[in-house]
């Protein structure tokens, strides 16, 4: 399974604990019984799921921060979790390079979210990527 693939499942995964309140360790676990186990990136799955539940505040925070004037409950959810996601690699995973953090972004939002939702997705993420020592957290996963 490609890194792609593996960033779409851990974007169900984040849905499913977002909107329904599911349990990361359940909802894992019930992807790979509907759709098939993931042994090659299941580590990695595992670190982004993980990793944006462990770090929720400060990254709602910056999409807060960045989308002034839209408040994080008008955000759609497909959107919030796509850069959600995004932003945990971006600034906790030094091995991922932002821009291809930021390019799966908006290609999930593309085909997962509404017809605009790439563009605000990119336009978020894109303010990041313009000042990044400022959202730079100061450790890494």
């Amino acid at each position: 399974m490609s890194r792609r693939l593996a960033r779409e499942r851990a974007l169900q995964v984040l849905f499913q604990v977002d909107v329904g309140g599911a349990d990361p360790d359940t909802a894992l676990r019930q992807m790979d019984e509907d759709f098939g186990d993931l042994t090659k990136n299941s580590d990695f799955i595992k670190r982004l799921v993980y990793g944006v539940i462990e770090n929720l505040k400060p990254i709602d925070r910056i999409i807060s921060n960045v989308s002034k004037d839209w408040s994080l409950s008008r955000i759609a959810r497909v959107d919030k979790n796509i850069m959600r996601l995004a932003l945990f690699e971006m600034l906790y995973c030094d091995d991922i390079p932002s821009g291809v953090s930021v390019n799966e972004a908006v290609e999930m939002g593309k085909t997962f979210g509404g017809k605009d939702s790439g563009k605000f997705i990119n336009g978020i993420l894109g303010k990041v990527m313009e000042s990044p020592e400022e959202y730079t957290p100061s450790k890494t996963i």
